[in-house]
């Protein structure tokens, strides 16, 4: 646990007053709520209590409705459907959900998941060729294709009616397919822009299902796209919250088709409340490993596994997923240490404001992860690329400050390829242009940051002392959950707190503490702060916390428990 730049969340005092009188709850409560943006008490109460009524008409998307005419057309004519997905979670469960609608309104459907190292990224032409060979005649990409212009003019060339849905960001470009369903599209009015792919997807089977009077389906199929949603970490806001926070609470009560009930109980999680650390931390991680180590398929077919005569195949599957994320693990920690040492050791590396580090071999399945730990530890950009013979693949993990997808694109001229998010993206390259790379994007880069957008931050939403967290005050912080981007979990500061007992080391990792203030003593864990303990005894008569808060339960009993973010030196801010 580094210790970071605290930083207070502004809010309207006046708007947070009316808020909680309007809605009846604590002060504490309706600030949290206008930091987020929801200071009108409609707002509030639809963020509160969402229902599959505050979803969008699905229409509302460009394209959408040709889209859903055409789909409709191929179950009356017995045209041959594909689903074509992508090799992570987003895209798996769109394409489990969009194929599992389409089956169930009568199509003739199969699905096409593209093999990380054996079919590339995204749509290509060549499994469009492959399709089409198998007697398809429409294709629906999903959280895929926004980029796919050669793939579009080859499913012409074809006579294949191609419909993309996906949310990544358009090119200047849009592909030329019979309908392109894509929020991000400049010309598309839809309210919401941050949907997940899975959540196109889900627009699209609420759609299907609108038009063919069988909308009683859609919580069955918002079920499957909360996993989705939260495995993408999209803005909880809008959408995103009404369908994660529907669906973890219908995971979690079920009942749930054969092939997800197995998946729940292979990770230890059934009978338990889910939450957005269950999925995003041991459900996806195991249906990632599929796409990152062999084939997405083993996860899909999990998922789509709804008679329970396949209860012995999931369970196999599921058995499957647990042992390809073991693999992912061993592979992942090899190229972190050969990263971090890349990075530590190397001026040409570690000195620079992008972290830029190449390995040979290193498996394109678990770069990402590797990206995104080099984030955590350098709080720098960081691209990680896998050398191929002559070409590297790259996954590319950024800072809030910076735009990555940007950054990308004043590389473009190196690139073979590239696409994604402004957070996150991925590329191709030629391998003997890796140091002329890095040297381009951190020009790109120091034009554009400052020396303190490197320094790591710590948001803190309002001071909150210990005599006010009462079980209520808890309570209501849990009901803002899930938690996670645009919706992230409260963190409160509370000032001279003494250290009462500890602070103990938890397998050698975590430390464990009681904490008094004010004549209160409260349970607090500070999770991977091993190396902060030294820091903690010297201030243990007064230290300031940053925390946050949530019941917790043992031995049957249910109490409050801190999570400490950080420590500081009293009046140290």
């Amino acid at each position: 646990m580094t210790s970071r730049i605290w930083h207070s969340a502004p809010c309207d005092d006046v708007a947070a007053s009316r808020l909680a009188a309007e809605l009846g709850v604590s002060p504490i409560t309706a600030r949290l709520l206008c930091q987020r943006g929801l200071g009108d008490p409609a707002d509030a109460r639809r963020f509160l209590s969402p229902s599959l009524d505050d979803l969008h008409d699905p229409f509302a998307l460009a394209d959408m409705a040709p889209a859903v005419e055409r789909l409709l057309a191929a179950i009356e004519r017995g045209d041959r459907v594909a689903v074509h997905g992508d090799y992570d979670v987003d895209g798996v469960t769109s394409t489990v959900i969009l194929r599992r609608a389409l089956e169930l309104l009568g199509a003739s459907v199969v699905h096409f998941i593209p093999e990380r190292l054996k079919d590339g990224y995204g749509l290509q032409p060549a499994a469009l060729e492959r399709l089409h060979a198998e007697g398809v005649r429409v294709v629906v990409s999903v959280d895929c294709g926004i980029r796919g212009v050669e793939a579009a003019k080859r499913a012409q060339d074809l006579g294949l009616d191609l419909i993309i849905t996906d949310h990544h960001e358009p090119d200047a470009e849009i592909p030329d397919a019979l309908a392109v369903v894509n929020p991000k599209r400049r010309d598309c009015r839809y309210p919401d822009k941050n949907l997940a792919g899975v959540g196109v997807a889900l627009k699209l089977v609420q759609a299907l299902c609108a038009r063919s009077g069988r909308s009683a389906w859609l919580p069955a199929f918002v079920k499957v796209a909360a996993i989705g949603t939260l495995a993408d970490v999209v803005p909880l806001v809008g959408e995103n919250r009404v369908i994660a926070k529907l669906g973890l609470e219908m995971l979690s009560q079920g009942p749930n088709k054969v092939g997800l009930r197995t998946l729940i109980e292979a990770v230890g999680l059934t009978g338990r409340e889910l939450d957005s650390y269950h999925i995003g931390f041991v459900i996806a991680p195991r249906v990632n490993a599929a796409g990152r180590m062999s084939t997405p398929d083993i996860a899909a077919r999990l998922l789509l596994a709804s008679d329970e005569s396949m209860a012995g195949e999931a369970r196999a599957l599921a058995e499957q997923l647990n042992a390809e994320n073991l693999r992912r693990q061993e592979e992942e920690a090899q190229i972190v240490a050969a990263a971090r040492k890349a990075a530590e050791r190397d001026p040409e590396i570690g000195a620079r404001t992008v972290l830029v580090v190449a390995g040979e071999g290193w498996h394109r399945g678990v770069i990402g992860i590797v990206a995104s730990k080099l984030v955590d530890t350098f709080h720098r950009p960081a691209i990680v690329l896998s050398i191929d013979g002559d070409t590297a693949h790259g996954s590319c993990r950024s800072i809030p400050a910076f735009d990555m997808l940007a950054g990308l694109e004043a590389c473009a001229p190196l690139l073979t390829r590239f696409g994604g998010h402004r957070q996150a993206a991925g590329l191709t390259m030629p391998a003997d242009r890796i140091r002329e790379f890095r040297l381009w994007v951190n020009e790109h880069a120091d034009g554009r940051l400052e020396p303190d957008d490197l320094r790591p931050r710590l948001r803190v939403d309002d001071a909150l002392p210990f005599r006010a967290i009462t079980g209520q005050v808890v309570s209501e912080i849990e009901s803002l959950a899930p938690f996670g981007a645009g919706n992230p979990r409260p963190v409160f500061q509370a000032s001279r707190v003494a250290v009462v007992d500890g602070p103990r080391l938890v397998k050698d990792r975590h430390l464990k503490a009681a904490f008094r203030q004010d004549g209160r003593t409260l349970r607090g864990i500070a999770w991977r702060a091993a190396e902060r303990e030294a820091f903690v005894a010297t201030h243990r008569d007064a230290i300031d916390l940053a925390f946050s808060v949530a019941h917790d339960t043992w031995n049957g009993e249910r109490h409050v428990q801190l999570t400490i973010e950080d420590f500081r030196a009293p009046d140290a801010g």
